[in-house]
């Protein structure tokens, strides 16, 4: 039976990026996936600056912003169109060196996202391949699937399964874990219209908060216009099909422009729901993105929390299969992920309570709330600059329990004196950010393990946010959140000694490795895995259905 060390289920963006990551590391991976290209259907289409740092970290900076669309925020409208609240972007750049917040078309964000993968040997895609079952022991996974061509059947052991198959999971189900609904359901339809008319609205995000049909808006490209309608009951998308009764809905913002300019490209129903799964993990099975928590649509996360799952999960795995860490370190994921995202996930619920609540709490929350939403503290930070809340403390994110610092959050992307910026020289590094001089006997400490030494000089970006801190230096993950913060450089080197004891010490070979490449030839060929024909029946134990 062919062995692989990551099996990966799904290849939406969630995926795509998991795959990704852990190939830059030299983890051979195999993707399964029910379709053979990038699913059709609109969906998300908007990013913030911090997701924009994972898209880069693939290697995808310059390709993004080519097909991306910088927007100027998010505002909250009444019935008339008329400003209730808003939220704004900075379309130039912020602390991250991204627009904070960006458009973009999922579909095609999705085939750069394939085609990227395949720069890396270590990933392998397989479409049409439908997993039928999973069984675990205590050295692996046993993966069975079906090729939807053949009918064949087919399996592999994994050291490792990642479930990356969307909201209605089926790896989920097949470890027993189940979704805690955060009660918010509700059905909607997405429709994507092309025309090359001016709509000359504000180019941003435009919640209409209307009880009786919530509505949102936002031109996604540059004659691509997207708009949500929440469904009444008895509606369905097939009521809309085609412009003549889709026009009065969306007459609002298309004013005089004539009906046969406007072209429905793709039309679909949603139901947007709140949703967290009770465990994200079962042994050996992990669940990423949709697999683990449904997010309402209203503040342009729920691709994004997948994304932050794979930016999470994928170096710790990666350090974990080459010895580096220990495997207890896995346990970090959920503690970490879970809370950051129902932070989201309740702030979204928000929105849409605001916007479409017909009794009293949302006729309260419209009236006496809307007005203050930006000195709220969550929406306060993302305001001023789409910062989101820190990750949880963990065994790798170590901070005084009541106090406020630095550890948890992400290092800013920050501009440094040779041109570069953070993430260009972290590299997927663990790194060390310092205003203050080592001493010899600290070089010496650092030099000890594989660290990167970045100096933030007095006045410069780094050092601000340092000072902000109340701190003097500050330990960086591989994926950008900082670890630990404190005075001392040979402390946090302790600290990170006493978790990856194994980490080898800074040399001229590993010195520079944006893509962290091992010998193609020291893992299992590649070919094996797109040419698997071990057939089996599938197991009864962890089955899908």
């Amino acid at each position: 039976m062919t062995m692989v060390p990551v099996v990966i289920v799904g290849a939406g963006p969630t995926g795509l990026t998991v795959a990704t990551l852990l190939a830059q590391y030299g983890v051979q991976c195999l993707l399964l996936e029910r379709w053979q290209s990038a699913y059709p259907q609109p969906r998300a289409v908007a990013v913030d600056d911090e997701v924009q740092r994972i898209i880069a970290r693939l290697g995808l900076r310059e390709k993004f912003t080519a097909v991306s669309r910088p927007h100027q925020g998010l505002r909250l409208l009444d019935t008339d169109l008329r400003v209730l609240a808003e939220i704004r972007r900075d379309r130039d750049g912020g602390r991250h060196g991204f627009p904070e917040g960006s458009m973009f078309d999922q579909p095609e964000l999705e085939q750069l996202f394939r085609d990227n993968l395949t720069r890396y040997p270590a990933a392998t895609l397989r479409g049409n391949a439908d997993v039928t079952a999973l069984t675990q022991d205590a050295d692996g996974v046993r993966v069975d699937f079906t090729d939807l061509t053949t009918g064949e059947q087919h399996c592999v052991r994994a050291g490792y399964v990642l479930g990356c198959d969307g909201a209605n999971s089926p790896t989920r189900t097949a470890i027993g874990a189940t979704m805690n609904d955060l009660d918010f359901t509700q059905r909607w339809l997405v429709v994507d219209v092309d025309t090359n008319a001016d709509l000359g609205h504000w180019e941003g995000v435009q919640q209409v908060c209307d009880p009786s049909r919530a509505a949102t808006y936002m031109r996604i490209g540059t004659t691509r216009h997207r708009w949500e309608f929440q469904l009444t009951p008895g509606q369905t998308a097939d009521d809309f099909r085609d412009m003549t009764r889709l026009h009065p809905l969306i007459a609002r913002w298309t004013g005089d422009v004539p009906v046969d300019r406007l072209r429905i490209v793709r039309m679909a129903e949603y139901t947007f729901r709140a949703q967290v799964a009770d465990r994200w993990r079962d042994r050996r099975v992990f669940l990423l993105g949709d697999a683990a928590h449904l997010t309402p649509p209203f503040i342009g996360q729920g691709m994004a929390a997948g994304l932050r799952d794979a930016m999470n999960l994928a170096w710790k795995l990666a350090a974990v299969l080459d010895g580096t860490l220990p495997e207890a370190v896995l346990h970090t994921y959920q503690t970490e992920r879970a809370a950051h995202a129902r932070s989201m996930i309740k702030l979204a619920r928000l929105i849409g309570v605001v916007m479409t609540d017909s009794g009293p709490l949302g006729a309260l929350l419209r009236s006496a709330v809307v007005p203050w939403l930006h000195v709220l503290p969550v929406i306060k930070k993302m305001t001023a600059g789409s910062q989101t809340p820190a990750l949880r403390r963990s065994a790798l994110v170590v901070r005084a329990r009541l106090r406020r610092a630095l550890a948890g959050h992400l290092c800013p992307n920050a501009l440094l004196d040779d041109g570069r910026r953070f993430d260009d020289v972290a590299a997927g590094r663990f790194a060390l950010v310092t205003s203050a001089e080592p001493s010899p006997a600290e070089q010496a400490d650092i030099a000890g393990v594989e660290v990167v030494v970045v100096h933030a000089a007095p006045g410069s970006e780094l050092h601000r946010w340092l000072r902000q801190g109340r701190a003097h230096t500050a330990l960086i993950r591989p994926d950008g959140t900082v670890l630990s913060a404190g005075h001392s450089p040979s402390a946090l080197v302790g600290q990170l000694r006493a978790f990856a004891p194994q980490l080898p010490p800074t040399t001229a070979e590993n010195e520079n490795h944006p893509d962290v490449e091992h010998d193609p030839d020291a893992v299992a060929d590649r070919s094996s895995l797109e040419n698997i024909h071990t057939s089996a029946t599938p197991q009864t134990r962890g089955e899908f259905t």
